[in-house]
């Protein structure tokens, strides 16, 4: 088999594993798949995929190599980032004691362009999933890529986050987690902002 399919496939399972692990973006689209409609989860689920994108083209061009020839670079990026997080960690608490009425949300709250850019703002915020990005590249690609890697990464990325959150915006937007949810919706959106908080802090101090 051809070394770029090889590298394509085995880093498309990476990005899988990293897509899988619990953080902000899983966080943004599963309250938004549970709180809003399944349509803007689904558009959430885009938004991810979409900023994917781009965090593989920039590690494609060289981010990690940039981060440690300028360092007060990744601290911007780092402090940037945390910040928007905390940010987000803050609108979970300021509404998190309101009722939702989920029919009337369903129409008139977010929508799925809103959900879209919420979802591609909170992906490429984080610097650290460029990084990680960054080193899986640099781990499993050939020493020599080639111009059609740089359409078939950011591609894989798109289909792999876009898929495995849709996947969730279709499951939590079913009408048992909604259910749950709208019964402990305050519990619910104070853990899910103390995670998001928590994580903005640790990529602010670390």
């Amino acid at each position: 088999m051809d070394a770029n399919l090889i590298a394509v496939a085995t880093i498309s399972g990476a990005l899988a594993l990293g897509a899988m692990s619990p953080g902000p973006s899983f966080i943004l689209v599963a309250r938004t798949a549970v709180a809003s409609s399944r349509r803007a989860g689904m558009g959430a689920a885009l938004g991810m995929g979409m900023g994917a994108v781009v965090i593989a083209l920039v590690a494609l061009l060289g981010l990690h190599t940039l981060l440690a020839a300028v360092p007060w670079l990744w601290l911007t990026l780092k402090t940037v980032g945390g910040l928007y997080l905390l940010w987000m960690a803050f609108k979970m608490f300021r509404h998190a004691h309101k009722p939702l009425d989920v029919d009337k949300n369903a129409s008139a709250g977010k929508s799925f362009r809103r959900a879209l850019m919420s979802a591609f703002l909170t992906q490429i915020s984080n610097p650290k999933t460029a990084v990680v990005f960054a080193g899986i590249f640099a781990a499993l690609l050939p020493s020599h890529i080639t111009p059609a890697m740089y359409v078939a990464l950011p591609t894989a990325a798109l289909v792999v986050d876009g898929l495995w959150y849709a996947f969730v915006a279709y499951a939590l937007s079913s009408s048992g987690p909604r259910k749950t949810y709208l019964r402990y919706k305050a519990v619910f959106d104070r853990i899910g902002g103390s995670v998001m908080a928590a994580l903005g802090v640790k990529l602010i101090v670390k």
